[in-house]
């Protein structure tokens, strides 16, 4: 596919668990996506966005390159990125966008006990990401070798290469089913918005702020909550104190109740069920919280 040079190019994982949430991501935003099978671009339909599928490991460079004018990719792999460039970010994070979350740990042996980082001392650790941890160790003091892997980093010490392991951790299973415990985390990961730092045309940077937007309303929305309530007028001031991160709510007047009054309010601050008891005891009644499906500020 021919892709127009006023039409945003993003770059995006291909698949897994991040490209799973990014395609999530792109469709709550309202964005159609025209699938091509077994290809390399998807075209977006109705914004002027292509988006190149790759892996996440080549997607800061073609940031950096300016092959791509945006990147979505894990905080992990940008920092890793980046070390190996000699610090050259030739990419701006213009966002965090708060899904894939993991952390990069250090791990030994269920057979070894664990004090404190010097433990990991003239050791050898068994990584996909040498450079944040070097990093690491440097500014810790800690001297120790690198074994660099990719996939399946976690057996390195069953097969006796490595002392230890420096891998990505989600849930912990994985390093539970290889006999493995999490010692220490050294670096923290979620999926991060990057644009390359070369000139962009007018017609791209409009549509960066559009798709930003949308991004802001898409994060607002799964924090915000709508609540409703009824109460009596006397209550109104005690119950606005107590509805979360909300603004000055919409109070409605109840038809054939003089004293009586409906309030409407967004949250945006979640709503657990101790703040709906605490609204009741305070003279609330029929308390109703629903979802935010779409919201622009």
């Amino acid at each position: 596919m021919q892709m127009e040079k006023t039409r945003l190019r993003i770059a995006v994982q291909k698949k897994g668990r991040l490209a799973d949430e990014t395609f999530a991501l792109l469709k709550a935003t309202g964005l159609t996506i025209k699938e091509n099978k077994g290809g390399l671009f998807y075209r977006i339909k109705n914004l002027p966005i292509d988006l190149l599928l790759v892996r996440d490991d080549d997607i800061p460079g073609f940031v950096f390159d300016g092959v791509a004018d945006l990147g979505i990719v894990g905080a992990n792999v940008y920092e890793e990125y980046a070390l190996n460039n000699n610090n050259q970010r030739r990419a701006q994070c213009i966002q965090e966008l708060g899904f894939s979350h993991c952390n990069l740990c250090l791990a030994l042996p269920n057979t070894e006990g664990y004090a404190n980082l010097n433990d990991f001392n003239n050791k050898t650790i068994a990584t996909s990401y040498p450079n944040i941890l070097q990093t690491y160790f440097k500014k810790g003091g800690i001297s120790a070798s690198t074994l660099e892997m990719h996939g399946s980093v976690e057996v390195a010490p069953k097969l006796g290469i490595a002392d230890a392991i420096c891998d990505i951790v989600s849930s912990g299973a994985t390093l539970e089913a290889n006999g493995l415990q999490n010692v220490k985390t050294i670096f923290s990961s979620q999926a991060l918005l990057l644009k390359t730092t070369k000139a962009l045309s007018t017609e791209k940077k409009d549509t960066i702020t559009k798709l930003l937007s949308r991004f802001e309303g898409v994060r607002q929305s799964k924090e915000t909550k709508y609540i409703m309530m009824n109460a009596p007028r006397s209550a109104l001031p005690a119950l606005t104190k107590l509805l979360p991160g909300a603004e000055a709510p919409t109070v409605m007047h109840l038809e054939g109740q003089k004293d009586s009054i409906a309030i409407h309010a967004v949250c945006r601050e979640s709503v657990f069920w101790e703040t709906m008891e605490s609204l009741k005891t305070a003279g609330a009644s029929s308390i109703l919280v629903l979802p935010i499906e779409k919201m622009l500020a």
